[in-house]
């Protein structure tokens, strides 16, 4: 599978990697920890540019951030916090983790949109809080595009050095990388059903 990865994010493209880590901002169980090293691996093989890697993978994420600031823009907060104690099992979003991102966003404003990007499950939702008080969109990109290319350099970044030890890690990073698909995979359906069970 890890050759697999590696070849189609190769074949995409940085169009693939941009794709990839817009549809990681939506749909939880696409991690970006697997996204953005294995481009940076395809990277270090000669396959893209580094840089164009990054930069893939942080207009992606931004995209998908703003997607989620259009939501909080356009919905009400309490009709919001509503939807996802009805229907957000399937995001494996609780209506603590909008209550978080909230109370993230309202002790620290701006900055919350930078911190946000670094934290699981908060990362996803941050920008919501960010389209509920109408934060300013200049302000909002400028934040979020600190935090994600911050983000989208490391993990890329620590493919592309894996690179340099091919040959040694070739053998167990593919069940490896089986294995982290296999865990979220099963981390996103053991909290679908928890949620779903849990608001039943």
């Amino acid at each position: 599978m890890f050759e697999w990865v590696v070849a189609v994010v190769a074949a995409g493209g940085l169009l693939a990697v941009a794709a990839l880590m817009f549809a990681e901002n939506i749909v939880p169980p696409i991690p970006s920890e697997v996204i953005m090293p294995l481009a940076g691996f395809a990277a270090a093989q000669g396959h893209l540019s580094f840089t164009g890697v990054v930069a893939a993978g942080t207009v992606g994420a931004i995209a998908g951030a703003s997607a989620w600031k259009v939501v909080g823009r356009k919905v009400r907060r309490d009709r919001l916090r509503g939807w996802i104690g009805r229907q957000g099992h399937l995001l494996t979003l609780e209506p603590k983790d909008f209550d978080r991102a909230m109370a993230l966003f309202e002790r620290h404003g701006a900055v919350a949109v930078f911190v946000g990007r670094l934290i699981p499950t908060v990362r996803t939702f941050i920008s919501v809080p960010a389209g509920i008080v109408r934060m300013p969109w200049p302000s909002f990109l400028f934040w979020t595009f600190l935090g994600t290319t911050l983000w989208t350099f490391g993990l890329a970044a620590a493919g592309y050095l894996l690179a340099a030890e091919y040959h040694r890690v070739e053998a167990w990073m593919d069940p490896a990388t089986q294995v982290v698909f296999g865990a979220v995979l099963i981390l996103y359906l053991y909290r679908v059903f928890r949620l779903r069970r849990n608001r039943g």
